[in-house]
């Protein structure tokens, strides 16, 4: 698997481009490493044919400390350079994670029902980790070396041609040996970051169910599960570092090539007098400076075989196309909309369709009471009303407009939501009630909670809005947690409300609370009223009862109850939650 040069070209330029001061000056940095790095031997050999010479102790002073000076300030300029390779790694990825968030959250939800959480956070987070190298020094340190490389072999050539022409086919070879193994492990490495990801993704699910996991008595399956998935990454981790084992053994065995190369021509020169004992020096320096590239660039390989892994898998998500796209911008009304489902035909398998030829119009200000077996199909209406997808075939209308014209920031502003699953986020109660909307004016806020009567358990919290909530709605009651969804849709003023049986949760004296909450809410805008119980019906205007996808009974609630024959009025008689479990 060979991933081109113009992958690597346009995650460096999408990435790097944005910090090239930084990048300039990391790059003078190590470029000055390297020009010490090819000073300091002559230093030393000087210092050796000095000290044979018998040079007076002064000139071997100087030398001495101007060799000690020289390695203090590499070390300076090499610790400074890894600290911005660091900076400039950490803020390329982080910005590569977050356009790989926000690609994903922009993806419609077919995407994300066939990827777990678990799978998204090694994807997002996993395989970028793996890009720290590449973004930090890559392109400097293959530079570096090959300039490195050249310099050592231009001064070797000073020294003697005939040691310059020997060690120039030893850089040869090696450079070829890792040119023809570059790309050797690395459909290894991708299969290591798809192991990584299913355990992750294995974990996630499992984690997230450990009440129901520990009540059936099902933890040695999770178990036993959990150690094939780490197992399978186990061995496509040792698969894949046995391979790139291939790439340091060959570097080795060019490292030992390239000292018998050395030795053997230092032998035979200095046997001719044509080079001193520190000239010896200098040669199996260089020789060992001359392998530090080849290491290098052993190294950079190995991790441009995870990088490529890691960009492939990155460049597969980032292919991925949403299915559900912005409109140009139609605008909706405002206050009570009314809507409208035409022919509308949906599934979430192309050849499996839930909803069937659904035709039906809710005047504005008016109630849906929604009824229908389980898998009929209701909690599919609500979905698409947000456009979390879109339909087959058909359409739906909000005030007169197509809400594929819309802008989908623009629907969902006009439609909001209160489910009996609960979400919140471990940020301020300020920042659940308003979805981290700084322009929501406090002042509102408050006179929200009052109206829907939880001013009491405000009150109690020790820093007002300010006071921070845990994940899920730990500390809450079921019905707090209940009442906070209201509070956020109250904010949200919409013009439709899809209500799924928002009460059912609730204690008596909590539902009382929400029952008026949602008498003054309906009061101003059209609803859809998702319903298992009779009770939740009672304030409808029309009823819609959905049977296998299709309208089985439509028309005014107080038309249906008087005529026996209906639907509904069966279910009145039979009880509504017992037919509709």
């Amino acid at each position: 698997m060979n991933t081109s040069p113009g992958k690597y070209r346009k995650f460096l330029t999408a990435y790097l481009m944005p910090q090239w001061q930084l990048a300039l000056l990391l790059g003078t940095l190590l470029f000055t490493t390297i020009g010490l790095e090819l000073f300091s031997p002559r230093i030393l050999a000087r210092f050796i044919d000095d000290a044979r010479e018998g040079v007076a102790i002064e000139i071997l002073k100087n030398s001495a400390f101007l060799y000690i000076g020289i390695a203090l300030v590499r070390q300076v300029v090499s610790v400074a350079a890894r600290y911005l390779s660091e900076r400039v790694g950490w803020a390329a990825t982080n910005a590569l994670r977050e356009d790989l968030t926000l690609h994903c959250l922009r993806l419609d939800m077919s995407f994300h029902n066939q990827n777990t959480p678990g799978q998204l956070i090694e994807r997002i987070d996993g395989d970028v980790a793996n890009l720290a190298n590449f973004f930090s020094d890559f392109v400097f340190r293959i530079v570096g070396s090959l300039i490195l490389l050249f310099g050592v072999l231009g001064l070797l050539y000073w020294e003697d041609w005939h040691i310059g022409a020997a060690l120039t086919v030893y850089a040869i070879i090696g450079m070829a040996c890792l040119f023809k193994m570059r790309s050797i492990a690395v459909p290894q490495w991708k299969a290591a970051r798809q192991a990584s990801s299913d355990l992750f993704g294995f974990l996630e699910e499992q984690l997230s169910g450990t009440e129901d996991l520990r009540s059936s008595g099902a933890t040695g399956y999770a178990l036993q599960q959990f150690y094939k998935h780490a197992g399978n990454r186990l061995k496509q981790e040792r698969i894949a570092g046995l391979k790139s084992i291939w790439l340091r053994n060959t570097n080795a065995f060019v490292n030992v090539l390239g000292y018998i190369i050395s030795l053997i021509s230092c032998f035979y020169l200095f046997n001719d007098g044509a080079i001193t004992i520190g000239k010896i020096y200098l040669v199996i320096a260089y020789t060992g400076m001359l392998s530090g590239p080849l290491r290098r660039l052993t190294r950079q390989m190995e991790d441009l075989q995870k990088a490529s892994a890691s960009l492939s898998r990155i460049e597969e998500l980032q292919l991925l196309a949403t299915r559900v796209h912005d409109g140009p911008g139609y605008p909706l009304p405002s206050g009570p909309i009314a809507i409208e489902f035409r022919e509308l035909t949906f599934g979430y398998k192309e050849d499996e369709p839930v909803l069937h030829d659904l035709s039906f119009r809710l005047e504005s200000g008016r109630i849906l009471g929604l009824l229908g077996r389980t898998g009929s199909g209701k909690t599919t209406v609500a979905r698409l009303l947000f456009r979390l997808y879109d339909p087959q075939s058909g359409a739906i209308h909000i005030g007169g407009t197509d809400i594929r014209q819309a802008k989908i920031a623009a629907l969902r502003d006009q439609v909001g939501m209160v489910t009996q699953s609960v979400q919140l986020f471990r940020a301020t109660i300020r920042d659940n009630l308003t979805f981290f909307n700084p322009e929501v004016a406090d002042d509102h806020i408050l006179h929200v909670i009052e109206d829907i009567g939880l001013l009491p358990w405000y009150e109690q919290q020790p820093q007002g809005l300010d006071t921070q909530l845990q994940s899920g709605g730990q500390g809450l009651s079921a019905g707090q947690a209940q009442l906070l969804t209201f509070v956020r849709v109250f904010l949200k003023a919409p013009g439709l409300v899809v209500l799924d049986e928002a009460t059912s949760r609730l204690d008596p004296a909590t539902e009382g609370m929400i029952e008026r909450a949602i008498d003054k809410l309906l009061a101003r805008c059209t609803a859809i009223i998702i319903a298992h119980r009779l009770a939740t019906v009672r304030r409808a205007d029309d009823i819609l009862i959905l049977d296998e996808g299709r309208v089985h009974e439509h028309g005014p609630r107080r038309d249906l109850e008087k005529d026996p024959n209906s639907r509904f009025s069966e279910l009145l008689r039979t009880g509504l939650t017992e037919v509709l479990s």
